[in-house]
């Protein structure tokens, strides 16, 4: 027991950040959201996905206005457009509904050239894969392991909006609470994010964890 608390006590911290109230927020707001906001809020394009889109964008420009470890947060913003595209199937939600209904949008198959979009997206998803192992980022992660403790609290709440999406899409298909849980993920994630570019009690620069020279070729 004493080496897991030592373990623990190492690699977390159990401060409550001032960006970690954010995610505290969203989590208090779920059980309310879920019972009293009207189904459309959490249909596509909806309120609480454009909420989740403008969290996402946040993080987006957190990640690539850095003054080091340039190539690792580019990697974290390459994985924040991963996201983004999911959230908007694409663009299939965004361009290709189908006139005269709510909430439902043409498949890929009726699309003129839909069947490119998966492939297309699929091969983003592989450079990105290729850039972390070719920038050997692998390295910063195990520094970042090793030197800098993990927010906890903001971690809890990402995975809690993580479990809580995943059982709210697949046990309730109420779509107002996949997508405040899916809200809740990413406020934490994001807070996560400004912490390891903006708190100096986090900045991975802050912890003497910087990109070897090969790195930065």
């Amino acid at each position: 027991m004493k080496k897991i608390k030592d373990f623990v006590c190492a690699h977390f911290d159990f401060g409550v950040q001032k960006v970690t109230w954010f995610a505290i927020a969203a989590a208090i707001a779920v059980v309310p959201s879920v019972m009293f906001l009207p189904e459309k809020w959490g249909w596509e394009n909806g309120v609480l996905e454009n909420i989740q889109m403008l969290i996402l964008f946040i993080g987006l420009y957190l990640s690539l206005k850095v003054d080091s470890n340039k190539k690792f947060f580019n990697f974290v913003a390459m994985v924040l457009v991963i996201i983004i595209l999911r959230e908007v199937n694409c663009g299939r939600t965004l361009f290709f509904s189908v006139p005269g209904t709510e909430n439902t949008f043409y498949s890929w198959k009726e699309i003129k050239y839909g069947y490119l979009a998966h492939p297309i997206y699929g091969a983003y998803m592989a450079w990105v894969g290729i850039y972390f192992l070719k920038n050997k980022l692998f390295l910063t992660l195990w520094d970042i392991v090793r030197k800098i403790k993990f927010p906890f609290w903001n971690i809890l709440l990402m995975l809690s909006g993580m479990a809580l999406g995943t059982y709210a899409e697949h046990a309730t298909h109420n779509f107002v609470f996949e997508e405040i849980a899916e809200l809740l993920f990413y406020v934490a994630l994001i807070g996560i994010i400004y912490l390891y570019t903006r708190d100096d009690r986090f900045k991975l620069d802050a912890c003497n964890i910087q990109q070897s020279d090969t790195q930065n070729n």
